[in-house]
């Protein structure tokens, strides 16, 4: 029976232009798998200029989950920019913020969450993250991330006489943190934001429950 029917047409026939039969098949029986767990979410993690944002939208599209942004969340709680609430508020204040917004998330959700780069530097957000579901990190080269996040304004790190510099010890810093949260690892430095999307889907069941380095190949068809 197509996934598109399983789904309740959430995932349309667009889906099988995109990959072979087979990798659509594995994706569907780990949707539908993934809809009597517990813990249902999808949780991105990674620096910024990972793509969590962009990979998320897709991932919405592709499953039907709602996606929720605790960058975006915290913007509307306090009407302001992130590099406003750095500035005016201090970064303390926003990684309060960070906690409060995943407290406030409920694991029983099938929900794809995406995260700040600096989400895992407080212990119990790697606990939080941990209880609402699956938790991808979204990787890249030093370079790739940091010439995506310069695209952007609103980076608070990037503010700085040496951003690059900045860039690249922060990176080092959290290294550690994603690894150990991370149930799955992604590398996006070739990849379109689709692709980490079908990547994730396709790959996700064989790789739940252990760490694994997923490398742009790992896309590829045996």
């Amino acid at each position: 029976m197509p996934c598109s029917i399983l789904l309740d047409a959430k995932i349309t026939l667009t889906f099988y232009q995109a990959v072979s039969l087979r990798d659509a098949a594995a994706t569907c029986s780990w949707h539908i798998e993934l809809m009597t767990q517990r813990s249902q979410s999808i949780v991105l993690i990674g620096m910024m200029g990972a793509g969590k944002s962009a990979v998320g939208l897709c991932l919405k599209s592709r499953t039907g989950f709602p996606q929720f942004d605790t960058d975006e969340m915290i913007r509307s709680k306090f009407r302001m920019s992130i590099s406003d609430i750095f500035s005016k508020l201090g970064e303390d204040k926003f990684r309060e913020a960070e906690t409060e917004v995943l407290q406030k998330l409920s694991s029983a959700q099938r929900a794809i969450i995406v995260t700040g780069g600096g989400i895992v530097l407080r212990k119990e957000n790697l606990e939080l993250l941990k209880k609402l579901g699956a938790v991808v990190w979204l990787e890249a080269d030093v370079a790739t991330l940091f010439k995506r996040a310069a695209q952007t304004g609103d980076r608070p790190l990037l503010h700085c006489k040496n951003p690059r510099e900045a860039f690249t010890k922060t990176l080092r810093a959290r290294l550690s943190l994603y690894a150990k949260i991370a149930d799955i690892r992604l590398d996006t430095s070739a990849l379109t934001d689709d692709e980490v999307a079908l990547a994730i889907l396709s790959r996700f069941k064989k790789s739940r429950g252990n760490q694994h380095s997923v490398q742009s190949n790992d896309y590829d068809d045996d």
